[in-house]
């Protein structure tokens, strides 16, 4: 008795060199959904790039096959072409695709199309529009610098980067890339602190080496993972002392097991305690620099600052 025949599920997140959008692959969850609770089998082919693990298309025997749909994009250029002739004994469908030229063999190659849009058709909803919706992750905010070269030998600043970089790599989280440097002329950098701190705000983490990546989440409620990327300890430490931050770790222990034990405790207790260091922050409780500057204006001694030399 022969295997069951099964349905192939390819899209641009299929190819070699292909990339997978976020659309295309709620648009192939979509998909997956819809055959699932019709109980018809099917394998899904990835990008060797994207998902080094998954089967490729190179490894797919056609034989097996009775079907295959080609999910999301548009459909043009030889590589769909070659889908066509590869598995030209199945019936091939496109489903959620764009139509820019009907007359193309990438498009006529197919027995269907349901097309998303196409020259003189009605338009229907992406696949990705109704795609079932997963629990969603954090979202952390990155800051990172990789300049204070006054440091001189004591900088750490690739190494703590590397760590850093290559621990949220594996981490479950949405991760966004954020700069303090301000610029009117840059549309992709904030051009007022305000603006920088609608950002931070709206995070559920900041993981930085920055003194001010420390004090700008504090001050938005947001907590904060903070690294210090000097040998020894330099002006993170010291700042995070004044706060009274505990997330802090040294360049020497900036591994996974130090970052992943904040990582739970800023978006556990942390939280709570990122909003009491922010209520300090507006209620001006602890003195600085500037309560001291009318005394040092007058010459009269304060506490805070150090010395006149």
């Amino acid at each position: 008795m022969t295997a069951p025949r099964r349905i192939l599920l390819t899209g641009w997140f299929t190819f070699r060199d292909g990339e997978a959008t976020a659309g295309d692959v709620l648009a192939l969850a979509r998909v997956e959904e819809t055959l699932r609770r019709a109980g018809r089998p099917y394998d899904v082919v990835w990008s060797r790039g994207f998902r080094p693990g998954a089967p490729h298309l190179d490894d797919v025997r056609p034989e097996r096959y009775s079907h295959l749909v080609f999910v999301c994009g548009p459909l043009h250029g030889p590589q769909i072409e070659d889908l066509h002739r590869r598995f030209a004994h199945c019936v091939r469908i496109a489903v959620g695709t764009s139509v820019i030229d009907p007359g193309s063999p990438a498009v006529t190659g197919f027995h269907r199309v349901l097309a998303r849009d196409a020259p003189d058709a009605a338009p229907t909803p992406d696949l990705a529009a109704r795609a079932p919706a997963a629990p969603a992750p954090p979202v952390a905010g990155v800051i990172l610098t990789h300049g204070q070269h006054e440091y001189g030998p004591l900088r750490r600043h690739g190494l703590v980067a590397e760590r850093v970089t290559r621990w949220l790599a594996g981490k479950d989280c949405a991760r966004l890339e954020l700069e303090t440097r301000l610029d009117t002329r840059d549309w992709r950098l904030c051009a007022t602190p305000a603006q920088l701190d609608a950002v931070l705000a709206r995070l559920d983490v900041v993981v930085t080496d920055r003194l001010h990546g420390l004090v700008l989440a504090l001050r938005a409620g947001t907590p904060a993972i903070a690294v210090d990327p000097v040998a020894g300890g330099a002006k993170v430490t010291a700042q995070a002392r004044a706060c009274g931050w505990p997330a802090l770790l040294p360049a020497e222990r900036a591994d996974a097991d130090g970052l992943e034990r904040w990582w739970r405790w800023c978006l556990g207790p942390g939280r709570e305690e990122a909003r009491r260091a922010r209520a300090r922050f507006a209620a001006g409780g602890e003195r600085d620099g500037a309560d001291g500057l009318l005394d040092a204006l007058d010459g009269r001694p304060h506490a805070v600052g150090g010395s006149a030399a």
